[in-house]
């Protein structure tokens, strides 16, 4: 059993997609106490409703996922929310932390932190060499200052804070509303729509040569877990699968594992966001034995299979 089970534990964004993946691998672990803010009890921009967090939890050990984050439109859209939001959330829940005597702040940033152009695969000493991509720089800026944070805080005040950095989530429970959503969800409710409708062609954003990496979500939540219990350094750690796909063939492959025989159409006057991104996950394998262990396609055929067993569900929460 780990040393995790008998410490209080707080998992802020532990209601979401992945906190809630996260909460159920540390309850399979044998963590006993659990603490789950929710939104509409404590807004974490406000500083007050922070304090009241954690003089009501106590925690020993935090988890940071809560997080306002989507898909290219969302970004596009609403890039000073995005930035306010994320980076109030995480400075003031660490300096809480901080001040409350808490034993271990994990930080959950995100690959939109890296350098538009970085060599792939990319590593984290490759951070700091340029300005994210445009679309998703407010975001990706705003979970890169925890980084900042958490590195001043252990400088000055030997605060154990680290930061983990995951390439784009999948799986189920995530986020299926079009406006909002990343990539995968938005596409698999686009070929399941189309085939329940009966349609013949699907429009999809870029040109299709972009592409990415994906990470299934329960992988994700055991990355975490394990570096909560094993690591305690300064330096960021990429979690990921560590292999990419172009958005062409993952929007092929969806389409066929759905069902959708019909005509894709590329509206390449929408942006294709960062060119390419692929991590290089040594590094969360050395120091804390992770892996992941899920195929892309296998990962995908469990999405879909959640998604269309809960579609009802699924789209009332759209």
């Amino acid at each position: 059993m780990s040393w995790l089970a008998d410490r209080r534990i707080v998992v802020t964004g532990g209601a979401g997609f992945l906190g809630s993946h996260v909460v159920e691998k540390l309850t399979t672990t044998g963590c006993r106490s659990i603490f789950v803010p929710r939104s509409a009890q404590y807004d974490l921009t406000r500083m007050a409703d922070v304090v009241r967090m954690y003089d009501d939890a106590r925690p020993e050990i935090v988890i940071h996922l809560a997080a306002k984050a989507g898909g290219i439109g969302l970004n596009r859209e609403k890039p000073g929310e995005l930035f306010y939001d994320n980076i109030l959330m995480g400075v003031q829940a660490m300096e809480q932390a901080r001040l409350h005597g808490v034993e271990k702040f994990v930080a959950i940033g995100t690959v939109c932190a890296y350098p538009k152009f970085t060599p792939v695969p990319f590593k984290e000493e490759d951070l700091w060499a340029g300005y994210p991509e445009e679309t998703n720089a407010p975001y990706g800026l705003a979970k890169k200052m925890l980084l900042v944070q958490a590195q001043a805080y252990r400088q000055q005040y030997g605060f154990n804070a680290i930061q983990l950095l995951p390439v784009n989530l999948y799986g189920p429970r995530d986020n299926f509303d079009p406006k909002a959503s990343h990539v995968i969800p938005a596409l698999i409710k686009k070929c399941a729509d189309a085939v329940q409708a009966g349609e013949r062609e699907i429009v999809v954003w870029g040109t299709g040569s972009a592409s990415r990496e994906f990470l299934y979500v329960e992988d994700a939540a055991e990355a975490i877990v394990l570096a909560t219990e094993k690591y305690d350094k300064p330096e960021p750690v990429n979690i990921g699968a560590g292999t990419e796909v172009t958005i062409r063939d993952l929007v092929t492959t969806i389409a066929r594992l759905i069902g959708f025989g019909g005509k894709i159409i590329w509206d390449s006057t929408k942006p294709d966001g960062q060119p390419r991104r692929c991590l290089d996950t040594t590094r969360a394998e050395r120091e804390f034995g992770f892996k992941a262990r899920t195929s892309l396609p296998d990962g995908l055929r469990k999405t879909i299979a959640w998604y269309v067993a809960n579609k009802a569900t699924a789209d009332v929460r759209v």
